[in-house]
Formats: structure tokens, sequence, C-alpha cells
């Protein structure tokens, strides 16, 4: 979810995961996957930025994650015990 603020100067949050495309006429207007369409204050760029921001944070917490899972799941592996990526998880067999 990126920050931005209608031209009212109101704030919103936008899920960028639904944004289909931003242009500039010249305020930014952002066209979201289901036709609905913002305009924002910020320009195309700054758009552009806060999702690379925010797509970069998620993907970096996502990246410690899979260490953390088995913690999570209230199992407790040693580095060695750890099953590796490509064996199969039995957990998850039918």
């Amino acid at each position: 979810m990126i920050h931005l603020t209608r031209l009212n100067g109101n704030p919103l949050v936008v899920n960028s995961d639904l944004i289909k495309y931003a242009e500039s006429s010249p305020d930014t207007m952002l066209t979201l996957v289901n036709g609905e369409k913002i305009v924002v204050l910020e320009s195309c760029e700054e758009v552009v930025n806060r999702t690379v921001a925010y797509r970069a944070r998620v993907f970096g917490e996502a990246a410690s994650w899979p260490q953390a899972l088995p913690e999570v799941r209230g199992l407790s592996f040693t580095a060695e015990e750890r099953p590796s990526r490509s064996e199969p998880n039995a957990e998850c067999e039918d």
C-alpha cells in the first residue's frame, strides 16, 4: 500500500498492485485494474518511486520469512535439520 494525496489535500492509501497505469494530463491520474480512476497530487514518477520502495520493503521482509517459518509453526530445526528447498514438504502431502 502506498500513501498518496487527493487533489483536495486528503490523504489516501492505494494498493499499488491494483494500479493498471498512471498518466499525467496535467494532473496524475491512476487507473486501477477495475477501471476506477483516482487523481492525485503526486507525480507519476513519485507514484512509481513509492511503489518500488513499498515492493522493496515487502520483498526484503519476505526474504527473511522462510528462516522464521519453522518457528512460526511451532517447529524447531537446527540449520542441519532444516529441510532443503528441493525436498518435498511432508506436511503438505495429502
